[in-house]
C-alpha cells in the first residue's frame, strides 16, 4: 500500500504469494470463430517471469494428475475489432484427480487485484482446492495486462524502489507536490511503455476473454471461482453472458454499487475493523500481549510508531529504511489473514526496537517485490485496470475535502486510502463507468460469500452483490470470521457449502451463516 495504487479487493492469495518465502457477448465473424477453435498446446510450466513475481516453477500437487501445465491462448487485442491484432494470454491447469466419467469440466479461478498473476497464485495455494480437483481441472490465468499476458510495464525496478519509498500521505505542500509529481510521472511512463494495451484492459475485456477461454477449453458453461476483485470480474461476466454461467462462487466480494471513492472509504473502515480485531485478540490471550496492555494501547502505540517513522525512518532491509508509508503497508498486509497476525506482532516488536525488517518484508509482499529486489507488474496492472474501469478522476482538492471523513473511518489508514484516489488523475485513457454492471437475469445461481471481518472487501458488499446480480441469481452466505476471504479459512461450514454446490450442484439456502 505504499504507492497510491488502489487494491480494489486484492485476494490474499494474489498479494501474499511471496510472503512465506520472504518470511522464511462477442462473436459471429470469421476471426472470432477461428479463435474459438484454436488448439491449446499444454507444456511444463516455466519459472515465473519477473512480471509474474519470479521464483521457481510450480511444484506438483499431491495425487494423480497433480502436475501443472501451461499454455497461451490467443484473444483479440480489441474486442470491438475481433478481426484485428491478437494478444497471448497465459493459462495454467492441473487435471482432475477423479475418474473421467465424474469430471464436470474446468473450474477457472481469478484471485483478484486487479493485477495479480493467477498463474502463480493457483499453484501456491492449490492444495486448498484439492477436493474441487476431484471433479474439475483447476485452471487459472494471467488476465490481459498482467504477468505473462501482454503485461503493462510502467517503470523499472530502480524507479519503483524510489516510488515505494516516498511518502504517500503528505503533510505539507512540499510532500503533496512530490506525491502528485511522482504519480504523474508513473502514469506518463505507463503510457510511454504500454500505450497499446492501456485502452484494452477493462474488466469487460477480461470477461470476454473468460468466455473465449470457456469455449476453447471445451465447456458449455463457465464454472468459476472468483476471489476479491475476481468477484467483480465474475459479476461482469454474468452480466454479459448470463446464459453461459455454470456453477460459480464469489468469495471476498467487491461491492459493485460503490464508486471508487466510496470503495476506498469502505476499505478504510474495513482495515480499521481488522486492526481493532487484531488488537482485541492480542490482549485477550492468556499470555501478555507484547505490543500493548489494552486494545486501545495497542492501537495508540502503533499510531505513535507511525508518527515517529514519518519524522525518522528506522533501518529496514539494507539499504532501504522503514518509512511511515512502508510500515502502513506492512501492517495492512498482515491484516489480510489471521494467520499473519503473529508476524504483525513480531514486526511491531522489532520496529519498536528500531528494526524495520519484518514490516518491510510485509510491505514488499504487498507491493509485489521479490527477495532479489525485482518487482512484479502488480502496481502497473492494478493502476491500468482500475483507471480503465473507473470513470471518476479525483483532484487533490477532492481528497482534501474528504480527508476528515476518511480519518474518521480510520486514523491509521484513512490518509493513505484517501490519497490513493488521485492515482488515475493524469491517466491517459478515460474510465468506462462509475460502477460495474453485474445484473444477470437468467443466470444460474451464484454463491456469494461475505466475511464479517474482511478488511479489503467489507462484508456489506456481499449482500449488495447478491442483490445486484438479481433475484434468484445471487445466493448470499455469511462467514463470521477474520481475514480476506472465507473458503481458505478452513471453516468446514463454508467449505461444505462451496463444495456441495460446485461438486454436486446443491445450492445452499440463501442467508446461511457459518460457522
Amino acid at each position: 500500500m505504499s504507492h497510491p495504487f488502489r487494491l480494489r479487493g486484492t485476494a490474499l492469495t494474489a498479494c501474499a504469494v511471496l510472503l512465506p518465502a520472504l518470511l522464511a457477448g462477442c462473436g459471429g465473424d470469421d476471426r472470432d470463430e477461428d479463435l474459438t477453435r484454436q488448439e491449446l498446446v499444454w507444456k511444463s510450466c516455466p519459472a515465473p517471469s519477473e512480471a509474474q513475481g519470479g521464483g521457481p516453477p510450480p511444484s506438483p500437487l499431491p495425487g494423480a494428475g497433480g502436475e501443472w501445465s501451461c499454455t497461451t491462448m490467443k484473444a483479440p487485442l480489441d474486442w470491438d475489432d475481433p478481426d484485428g491484432d491478437t494478444i497471448d494470454l497465459a493459462l495454467l491447469r492441473a487435471g482432475s484427480s477423479g475418474a473421467e466419467r465424474e469430471r464436470i469440466g474446468s473450474l477457472i479461478f481469478n484471485f483478484g487485484g486487479p493485477g495479480g498473476s493467477g498463474v502463480t497464485a493457483l499453484p501456491a495455494f492449490g492444495e486448498d482446492y484439492a477436493t474441487l480437483r476431484t471433479r474439475y481441472d483447476l485452471v487459472s490465468f494471467d488476465p490481459r495486462g498482467v504477468g505473462r499476458s501482454t503485461p503493462v510495464i510502467c517503470q523499472d525496478d530502480q524507479r519503483l524502489e524510489a516510488l515505494f519509498q516516498q511518502d504517500a500521505t503528505p503533510d505539507d505542500d512540499a510532500e503533496r507536490a512530490e506525491l502528485l509529481d511522482s504519480t504523474k510521472e508513473f502514469n506518463a511512463d505507463c503510457e510511454e511503455n504500454s500505450g497499446r494495451i492501456l485502452p484494452r484492459v477493462r474488466t469487460t475485456d477480461a470477461a470476454r476473454d473468460l468466455d473465449l477461454m470457456r469455449q476453447v477449453l471445451g465447456d458449455d458453461r463457465l464454472h468459476y471461482f472468483g476471489i476479491s476483485y475476481g468477484t467483480e470480474l465474475g459479476g461482469v461476466y454474468a452480466h454479459l453472458f448470463p446464459e453461459k454461467v455454470g456453477r460459480a462462487v464469489f468469495d471476498a466480494v467487491v461491492d459493485p454499487t460503490r464508486t471508487a471513492e466510496q470503495g476506498a472509504l469502505g476499505q478504510a473502515r474495513g482495515f480499521q475493523l481488522a486492526l481493532d480485531n487484531y488488537a482485541e485478540d492480542c490482549v485477550s490471550r492468556s499470555e501478555e500481549c507484547p505490543v500493548g496492555d489494552s486494545a486501545q494501547d495497542v492501537k495508540d502505540r502503533i499510531a505513535g510508531l507511525l508518527e515517529d517513522l514519518d519524522r525518522t525512518p528506522v533501518p529496514g532491509i539494507f539499504p532501504r529504511e522503514l518509512t511511515q508509508t512502508a510500515a502502513t503497508g506492512g501492517i495492512a498486509q498482515a491484516l489480510y489473514s489471521r494467520d499473519f497476525w503473529e508476524f504483525l506482532t513480531e514486526g511491531l516488536e522489532q520496529a519498536y526496537d528500531g528494526d524495520g525488517t519484518i514490516l518491510m518484508l510485509l510491505a514488499d509482499s504487498m507491493n509485489g517485490r521479490s527477495e532479489n529486489g525485482e518487482y512484479s507488474n502488480l502496481a502497473a496492472a492494478n493502476t491500468a485496470i482500475n483507471c480503465a474501469d473507473d470513470k471518476p478522476r479525483y483532484t487533490p482538492e477532492d481528497v482534501e475535502r474528504r480527508l476528515p471523513e476518511f480519518r474518521a473511518a480510520s486514523g491509521l489508514f484513512g490518509d493513505y486510502l484517501a490519497w490513493g484516489m488521485v492515482s488515475c488523475t493524469d491517466w491517459a485513457v478515460p474510465g468506462a463507468a462509475d460502477r460495474p454492471d453485474v445484473s444477470a437475469p437468467g443466470s444460474a445461481p451464484i454463491l456469494v460469500i461475505g466475511n464479517t471481518g474482511d478488511p479489503a472487501t467489507p462484508y456489506e458488499g456481499a449482500r449488495r452483490m447478491a442483490r445486484a446480480l438479481g433475484e434468484g441469481v445471487g445466493v448470499e452466505l455469511t462467514y463470521r470470521g477474520q481475514g480476506h476471504g472465507a473458503y481458505n479459512s478452513g471453516d468446514e461450514c463454508v467449505q461444505g457449502a462451496v463444495n456441495g454446490y460446485l461438486l454436486d450442484g446443491k445450492v445452499p439456502t440463501a442467508g446461511t451463516v457459518c460457522p
